[in-house]
């Protein structure tokens, strides 16, 4: 048997002067960068929503991109060397779940980076299940990848890179997507791996109570460029816990007050689900009995492990995948239609169901972040001055005014996610269906957000949000529909809150 390879020596980071302008773009995502990380370092990386993280971590990976996709200034060297060749030393998860996943099989998938580097194949599933096992993604080697929900794929992603063993240790908000038993177990898992490795380590994370414990050092990036804040966690989130506040990062502690809106008596049932079942897969149940209503006005969260069936569920309240049991009845909504939500043609859906989906790329289809908006109001055929005013104020409200030339595929995970919830408020539906609708937003942008959906509510709008967002559901949820993985004894639960 060949010998095992070693994992790879954690690498120092020298960045000099270093910044990147995406194409097309008259603004730099980030500039003059002057920064010095010592190998083994373990750096939270922090900064509002838009201020450069991704793409930092994305330029250490040699991932960004050439010169077709933007502009460059400065350097940058990951062990001494230009990134691009040092490839093989670098371990990089991605902020959207998809992107990272490449083969069929999850087996095979997390196999994929050790194969690519020469682990002996022996070796390569010893660390296959042993970084599965860490990350708690308890599924067959060839269960199929396709089935995986959002939250399984950003565990997929973390097990391929810790089975690599890397000298740099590269996470972009790897926990956005997760329960919160999930959390604690990609964090420990982390944790394993630098242990043993001594992996030099950059964390993004919006989240600061995650990986404060973790790190010895936390950065803070500017709103406008350069560095606010370096030093030890406890030096920075204590003595700069103010400044931090201000430029949306969450300091420990926050506590966000519900939202209060008018009381309505109009709570009329615009959605009527009674015993019902879905599927991700055709003939595969993912969760039935379901039994909730959705109201004018009111919030419903739906919450549960990951996996569970919370995105199927979303889908299928929207109209976009058919019942797998039971009834959906959408009786108010539906007058001169069916009632059935899967039967209603695009434009019957589009002022009555709006839906945001996990993965906001996904349904993206303009050039520009003003054409992407324009979309929902040409489609119903408003006027120009009305198009325009919708339009405008969604851009001021939700931060994205300064961006509205962009092409979307440009912004960062924060930025794509409001721009897709702006895109479903467009068109003013009656019923607003949100799938993580708060991950990759700072504390400022989050409290917009929140605020907004809020203002739905009181205007008489019903909204329903798959989240594992805690804060969220303090702050808006006026029920809660808790799922359980089929190996528990519970059912649905519906709990008023």
């Amino acid at each position: 048997m060949a010998p095992p390879v070693a994992a790879s020596l954690p690498v120092a980071i020298d960045i000099r002067g270093w910044g990147w302008r995406h194409a097309g773009r008259s603004t730099w995502a980030i500039r003059d960068l002057d920064l010095t990380i010592h190998p083994g370092e373990r750096v939270l990386l922090l900064g509002p929503s838009g201020a450069g993280k991704s793409t930092i971590l994305r330029a250490l990976a040699g991932v960004l991109g050439g010169d077709d996709d933007g502009d460059s200034t400065g350097e940058i060297r990951v062990g001494g060397v230009a990134p691009n060749a040092a490839r093989g030393c670098a371990g990089l998860v991605l902020q959207d779940p998809d992107a990272g996943v490449i083969l069929a099989r999850v087996g095979d998938d997390v196999a994929f980076g050790c194969e690519n580097i020469g682990v002996p194949r022996d070796e390569i599933w010893h660390r296959v299940t042993s970084a599965l096992d860490a990350v708690g993604l308890a599924v067959p080697l060839a269960a199929p990848t396709s089935a995986l929900s959002g939250g399984q794929k950003q565990r997929l992603a973390l097990a391929g890179v810790l089975a690599m063993q890397p000298g740099l240790l590269l996470l972009d908000e790897p926990t956005a997507n997760l329960d919160p038993g999930g959390v604690v177990e990609v964090r420990d898992a982390v944790s394993a791996v630098l242990e043993s490795t001594g992996a030099t380590f950059i964390v993004i994370e919006h989240r600061v109570d995650v990986w404060k414990d973790l790190v010895d050092r936390v950065i803070v990036l500017a709103p406008d460029g350069g560095i606010l804040a370096d030093g030890s966690p406890e030096e920075i989130l204590v003595t700069h816990a103010a400044a931090l506040s201000e430029s949306g990062v969450w300091v420990p502690g926050f506590a966000p007050e519900r939202h209060s809106r008018t009381a309505r008596t109009d709570n009329a049932t615009l959605l009527a689900a009674h015993e019902l079942a879905v599927e991700r897969v055709r003939g595969t149940i993912v969760q039935s009995g379901i039994s909730v209503d959705v109201r004018a006005g009111r919030t419903l969260c739906v919450t549960g492990p990951n996996g569970v069936g919370k995105s199927t569920l979303g889908l299928t309240l929207a109209g976009l995948i058919a019942p797998a049991g039971g009834r959906l009845t959408a009786t108010e909504l539906s007058r001169g239609i069916d009632p059935r939500p899967i039967r209603w043609t695009s434009r019957e859906l589009l002022t009555r169901i709006g839906t945001v989906f996990q993965s906001p790329e996904h349904q993206f289809l303009a050039g520009t972040v003003r054409d992407e908006l324009s979309i929902g109001p040409n489609a119903l055929g408003l006027s120009d001055l009305e198009r325009t005013a919708r339009v405008d104020e969604l851009l001021t409200r939700l931060r994205l005014d300064h961006l509205a030339m962009a092409n979307p595929f440009t912004l960062s995970g924060g930025e794509m996610r409001r721009l897709s919830v702006a895109t479903a408020l467009a068109t003013r539906p009656r019923v607003l269906v949100l799938d993580e609708p708060t991950f990759g937003q700072d504390a400022r942008t989050w409290r917009e957000l929140v605020s907004l959906l809020g203002e739905l509510t009181t205007d008489g709008s019903a909204i329903v949000a798959m989240t594992h967002d805690s804060d969220f559901v303090a702050t808006l949820a006026d029920s809660e529909l808790r799922l359980a993985a089929s190996s528990e004894s519970i059912g649905p639960t519906v709990v008023a809150r």
